[in-house]
């Protein structure tokens, strides 16, 4: 990874000016995330802070920032498109309590069975995903009521504003680091972008907005505008109507106007939600999308805490993230949000300026709620020009450029399984799975590889003929296994020395137990010596499903399994 991380130790102003960061970049997220899954932007605005929030005090992993993502919206949009959105809060209810039964259960350090190949391709895969959603920022309402590239001279400032804030966050830590270089970034960009807006021409100002330089109000307009525009080309296609006018696409364009949302409340005390009813039924419904909501929260908050572990050189809990992530989905789905994980984007923007502590979290959370609440007008004029750049020099510091010139000096496998992964995650945008298909693609890879590790030295001692094994014995390796005695060839008494070896499953003791019978069927004693402890245990109480004979001569070692 690029030195982009600077190393920072924990100081009260870089957590807070961090968080302060993070607050802004978190807006246009939760809002993107809220459209993805088919539920109003406040929703996804309060979920962030709810998150965020309760995360950041019970979390395992301090300076880690959780909010609402996409990866959980990919869920939710289907939740709530078949069932409506009264049971997406009882499943994000259930999800968090899922995610504490897994804290609870110390099941939290299987994130260390996830290999480094696997790792690699996750983080290159959201490198690339991160960079390719920003590209929707260079679109803006055009007269069909559609998303449309911006032209011209909105265009070039546009790649001129992004370009002066990334410049800003390479080049002002070699002056100074007293100000997180993001933040710096963002208040110079974001005057520029106010003067721009106030005495540019109006001939550059592009169709569907009501500024040059698109700012988070507009952003926010354009699209719920855009959803409105296809909800009726939706509707006239249901009653057999042809394409929208014009006049039909202006009307839908100004039925859209800024309103004021309420404060969060109980989702049950909140008249705007029919409750689902309290049934198996329901529980049948929310159930599957509870899991695996649960799971793909799980997957990218541990990842990205193994990420930031890396990163600061310092170590997060596990079990206790999987607690407090639940505990924040919960409170969230009670006052009606749409859950979320920790986000990688917003965690590496903190981690860069310099948080640290559990209080960068914690301001993010806070800024996020006065933003929205009390700052709206402020907000509101942030461009997204400099929100773009931020997440691009996240993008450069979050890609492992380091895979691109060793992938010839690594195993072609590994080289596979980083490709795999970085694919899926770039092609369905769906973390959890991504990571789960390159641990089984490895782990088939391993045990593929060691198949064929497994071999004996023989000799003899006085009659007794000694097979020394050496290697697994497996699933996969049972077949070798097979082929290296000859029972009709043996000598009456035969051994076979597993102090280089180990069994590991019944699929090694089937194979075993069958062994034994092909030399009573002909006649020969089969023993089995310096078994360790672990394995001799699995013998025994394999009964007979293993009738083997240990054998207890003065060769016999027990040995601890490592």
């Amino acid at each position: 990874m690029l030195q982009f991380f600077s190393k920072h130790t924990a100081s009260v102003k870089d957590d807070v000016l961090s968080g302060l960061t993070v607050a802004l970049a978190l807006v246009p997220e939760a809002v993107a995330f809220a459209f993805v899954a088919g539920i109003p932007p406040t929703v996804g605005l309060y979920s962030a802070f709810f998150i965020g929030l309760i995360s950041s005090l019970t979390g395992g992993r301090p300076g880690m920032i959780s909010g609402a993502t996409g990866a959980m919206a990919v869920v939710i949009v289907s939740l709530v498109a078949l069932h409506g959105i009264e049971y997406l809060f009882p499943a994000v209810i259930l999800c968090g309590l899922l995610q504490i039964t897994v804290g609870v259960l110390r099941l939290g350090k299987l994130i260390r069975l996830v290999p480094h190949p696997v790792m690699l391709g996750f983080v290159n895969g959201l490198a690339i995903v991160i960079g390719l959603a920003q590209i929707g920022s260079f679109k803006t309402l055009g007269t069909d009521g559609t998303m449309t590239f911006l032209q011209n001279i909105p265009l070039m400032i546009m790649f001129g504003l992004v370009a002066l804030t990334m410049a800003t966050i390479v080049l002002l830590p070699k002056l100074t680091k007293a100000v997180p270089s993001s933040l710096a970034a963002i208040l110079m960009v974001s005057v520029i972008a106010v003067g721009i807006n106030k005495f540019a021409p109006q001939n550059w100002i592009p169709s569907g907005q009501t500024n040059v330089v698109q700012t988070v109000d507009d952003l926010v307009m354009n699209n719920l505008r855009a959803k409105a525009v296809q909800t009726a080309a939706t509707d006239a296609q249901s009653n057999g109507s042809s394409a929208l006018s014009q006049d039909q696409i202006n009307a839908a364009v100004g039925s859209v106007k800024s309103a004021e949302e309420p404060l969060p409340m109980l989702f049950f005390l909140d008249s705007r939600y029919v409750l689902a009813p309290l049934t198996w039924e329901t529980l049948s419904i929310i159930l599957p999308f509870s899991l695996i909501l649960a799971g793909v929260g799980l997957i990218e908050s541990l990842m990205t805490l193994t990420l930031i572990d890396e990163i600061t050189e310092t170590r997060g809990n596990g079990n206790r993230e999987c607690i407090g992530q639940g505990a924040a989905n919960i409170v969230c789905g009670l006052f009606g949000g749409m859950g979320g994980c920790a986000m990688i984007g917003q965690s590496l923007i903190n981690v860069n300026s310099g948080g640290r502590g559990r209080l960068s979290g914690i301001v993010a959370a806070v800024g996020l709620m006065v933003m929205v609440v009390l700052l709206k007008p402020v907000i509101s004029m942030v461009p997204i020009a400099t929100l773009v750049g931020v997440m691009f020099m996240v993008v450069i510091g979050t890609f492992e450029w380091s895979t691109l010139h060793t992938w010839n000096k690594v195993p072609l496998s590994d080289v596979l399984v980083m490709v795999l992964v970085a694919g899926y995650t770039v092609l369905f945008h769906n973390l959890a799975i991504a990571v789960l298909l390159g641990i089984v693609v490895q782990a088939l890879l391993f045990a593929w590889h060691h198949a064929t590790h497994i071999m004996a030295d023989i000799h003899f001692e006085d009659d007794k003929k000694v097979y020394q094994l050496h290697g697994p014995l497996f699933f996969a390796s049972v077949s070798s296994f097979r082929e290296l005695t000859d029972p009709t060839g043996d000598p009456p008494v035969v051994a076979i020395d597993f102090y280089f070896s180990r069994v590991y499953d019944q699929s090694a003791m089937e194979a075993i137990s069958k062994l034994a019978e092909r030399y009573r069927q002909e006649g020969k004693c089969l023993l089995l010596r310096n078994m360790n402890a672990d394995c001799r245990r699995m013998i025994e109480r394999a009964g007979s499903l293993a009738e083997v004979e240990i054998s207890e001569d003065r060769h016999y070692h027990i040995t601890k399994m490592i």
